[in-house]
């Protein structure tokens, strides 16, 4: 029986007196049901611990066990495909189990242990192994290949291997002994704490795109391999299905999709189209290389922040094995709602709007997780955090999104006015902006054409002429503009409608190849130019506008398939015929 036992309960929050056995972010179990908690405050009279799942129940003078490690995720094949809760959890396990509700204290582990993976062992003994090296593959899904890594901070030589064949979770397959002649077991999995970043050896400067085939994304306001970026936006202005989108079609090697303090028909929703959906690289489920974490707003609260953690810890760890990992986290708003609900119970001084003072730190912890890395087994890996935020009433000046703004480099605001227009994706362009685009510029350069970047600069030019003269049009109407300032209203329309305006339903319009991108900008740009022409020459725009390009160049998105770009070579041809005659 542990000496230490619980003399307070306050929600998720409880204290134990006289205690001496604990350190700091210590995992413990807590009470006869043993439920999992962490050492958040120690004093000489009390530690403070929150616990992580419902405290119903519980009741003073119940044991609290030390572990003697901080609370840990475990890591090794099995993880994708899997529906975990906020610590890693095997929902579907403990759906077996206990049905539709989490038991407290279900004590089921996290990954399977008793299936057996194909494993190719790739070193032999007399090797010298260092932390992060690859010892052995296995193929985890039909898309990724699992690469078993020496922990972090060991190495040494190995001194027994296993022959390649098939083994469980905990099965040894290589011994290594150290620098001091102590010899460790390497298995199929490894922990690590989720608090506590991944070494990398190097963090590489940012300079490729993630190409998510969005054009108001991949154009206006790109976003970076190893970048990250905020989504904020009111209720049902599309936060979850901009999400959504990026996940099924950027070009990151895994997706770790997080859904912190979300409601549970949203995430039902998530679950079953997560499941339901093709890769369409490779046309296998989607689910061969996602994880989903689930901890809807039911659950408890402290598990919200674990949630966080949790997901971006697993994001580094297949980082570490040299792919690209984009993370979800929907949405951050709940996670910051959590940590307020626990800071009120333990009766810390708020800041604005009752919100603990370290906020903007344990914000900036997470996004700092991020980046574009050379890994510990000299490959190369990325992880790029895209957060949601939920402002209540769809208030930007609010603390959770104003902090966020400080730390992410890519803004994504969502417009409820665009949202309720039937206007997807509702990312307003006043409002949004990117800061990835300067260090990206080689990459479009080199790779796409020197042409797309001027051309994005002259579309955001003409969206911003657009914006002044309708405040202009709304004060005195539109008929004392002049023609040539009516043609930047009727291009931007053609803009905003036919090319910021994206349809997820349709085959050739839910992902557009950046190639496609440029040539459909050109187009609108060779429109607006002709269009022009016709205006200085003193002909009436109207003569230009009857024509009907702008109508047809607005339909090109859906007219021109994703695999016959050669037709959208005609639209400039089309064009000159049909200005000609009106010169």
């Amino acid at each position: 029986m542990s000496e230490n036992v619980i003399y307070s309960i306050n929600g998720p929050v409880v204290t134990v007196k006289d205690a001496v056995d604990f350190s700091m972010l210590e995992m413990v179990y807590v009470g006869n049901k043993r439920l999992m908690g962490e050492v958040i405050s120690i004093k000489k009279s009390a530690t403070t611990i929150q616990v992580y799942e419902s405290t119903t129940g519980l009741k003073p003078g119940e044991p609290v066990y030390p572990t003697g490690s901080p609370i840990s995720v475990t890591l090794g094949p099995g993880i994708l495909r899997n529906i975990f809760d906020g610590i890693e959890r095997p929902l579907k396990e403990i759906a077996k189990e206990s049905g539709a509700f989490i038991v407290t204290g279900s004590d089921v582990p996290p990954l399977d242990e008793d299936v057996l993976w194909k494993t190719s062992v790739c070193v032999k003994v007399g090797d010298e192994l260092k932390g992060g090296q690859i010892y052995a593959r296995v193929p985890e899904t039909d898309l990724i290949e699992h690469r078993l890594m020496v922990p972090p901070k060991l190495s040494g030589t190995v001194v027994a291997v296993e022959p390649d064949g098939e083994y469980k979770l905990h099965d040894c397959i290589v011994k290594l002994q150290d620098a001091k002649g102590e010899v460790h077991e390497l298995t199929l999995c490894q922990k690590w704490p989720i608090k506590q970043a991944r070494p990398v050896k190097e963090r590489l400067p940012i300079s490729v795109p993630l190409i998510t085939g969005q054009r108001v994304i991949d154009t206006l306001f790109p976003i970076a391999k190893g970048g990250t970026a905020a989504v904020p936006g009111g209720f049902g202005t599309g936060k979850t299905m901009t999400q959504h989108q990026l996940a099924k079609w950027c070009d990151a090697d895994i997706i770790v999709y997080v859904g912190c303090g979300e409601r549970g028909n949203e995430m039902t929703q998530v679950l079953e189209e997560f499941s339901e959906l093709i890769d369409p690289k490779s046309n296998k489920p989607l689910t061969e290389r996602t994880v989903l974490i689930a901890n809807t707003s039911n659950m408890p609260v402290a598990a919200r922040e674990a949630s966080i953690y949790t997901g971006i810890t697993l994001a580094e760890y297949y980082r570490d094995m040299g792919y690209h990992v984009a993370i979800m986290a929907d949405s951050t708003s709940r996670w910051a709602e959590a940590l307020r609900e626990i800071s009120g119970r333990l009766e810390e001084m708020p800041a604005e709007e009752g919100f603990p003072a370290y906020l903007p730190s344990r914000i900036s912890q997470f996004y700092e997780r991020a980046g574009y890395m050379e890994t510990l087994s000299d490959g190369i890996g990325s992880v790029t955090i895209i957060g949601a935020v939920s402002p209540q009433g769809g208030d930007f000046s609010e603390p959770v999104t104003q902090n966020t703004k400080r730390f992410v480099r890519c803004f994504w605001a969502l417009d409820k006015a665009l949202a309720y227009a039937r206007h997807y994706f509702a990312i307003n362009w006043n409002q949004s902006y990117s800061e990835y685009v300067t260090d990206l510029e080689k990459w479009y350069n080199k790779n796409i054409d020197v042409r797309f970047l001027r051309d994005r600069q002259q579309l955001t030019a003409l969206l911003a002429e657009e914006t002044k003269l309708m405040e202009i049009v709304k004060l005195i109407g539109s008929d004392v503009l002049p023609d040539d300032q009516k043609l930047v209203i009727e291009i931007s329309k053609v803009i905003r409608v036919g090319y910021l305006q994206q349809n997820a339903f349709h085959k050739d319009d839910t992902y557009v190849p950046l190639i496609k991108q440029l040539k459909m900008m050109d187009v609108i740009l060779h429109l607006y130019k002709r269009a022009k022409e016709v205006v200085v020459s003193g002909k009436a725009l109207s003569s230009v506008l009857e024509l009907g390009l702008f109508e047809k160049v607005t339909k090109m998105k859906y007219d021109v398939p994703n695999d016959h770009l050669e037709i959208l070579d005609s639209y400039f041809s089309m064009i000159d015929e049909a200005i000609d005659q009106v010169q």
